[in-house]
């Protein structure tokens, strides 16, 4: 299986990095990983709505172009359904069955535009919390590897 994380703005701290390559690594074994950066526009303080759409709106024009309109697309998002790593496992599983390359797609500080979630099938929250998107990266990779586990029936997980 195909699978593509699409991120908004770099990593530049050594250990995010590091952290990344050795999920990347251990993803090897389980499906072809594709990681896009995509640039994050520039967000001062106090941004009105309007502005705050616009932002959005290039940001997800950088993230929609790395979509194939074959792709089942996971959105990040606060909105989204919370589950734990088994149902994740289930998941996969499902969406290997329909053939298609799944793309994981993480916002950046304001999150994602109306397009990209409307493109989405799923959104995925990991929690109610705010994470720094360059610690999302590390957390889709590793609960991606630890659903590919569970699938496996390896004992990684518990």
């Amino acid at each position: 299986m195909k699978i593509k994380v699409i991120t908004v703005g770099k990593l530049k701290e050594k250990y995010w990095k590091e952290a990344l390559k050795e999920y990347q690594k251990r993803l090897n074994a389980y499906c072809q990983l594709t990681i896009f950066e995509c640039k994050e526009e520039k967000a001062p303080e106090n941004l009105t709505d309007h502005e705050i759409d616009g932002i959005l709106e290039k940001e997800g024009q950088g993230i929609l172009k790395h979509i194939k309109d074959t792709d089942q697309v996971v959105a990040l998002a606060i909105e989204g359904q919370e589950i734990d790593s088994i149902k994740l496992s289930k998941k996969l599983a499902q969406w290997e069955m329909q053939g298609s390359d799944l793309c994981f797609i993480i916002g950046g500080s304001l999150g994602l535009s109306r397009e990209v979630l409307k493109r989405s099938q799923w959104k995925w929250s990991f929690s109610p919390l705010t994470f720094p998107h360059q610690m999302m990266r590390v957390m889709v990779l590793e609960q991606i590897y630890r659903a590919y586990r569970i699938k496996q029936g390896h004992p990684y997980h518990k």
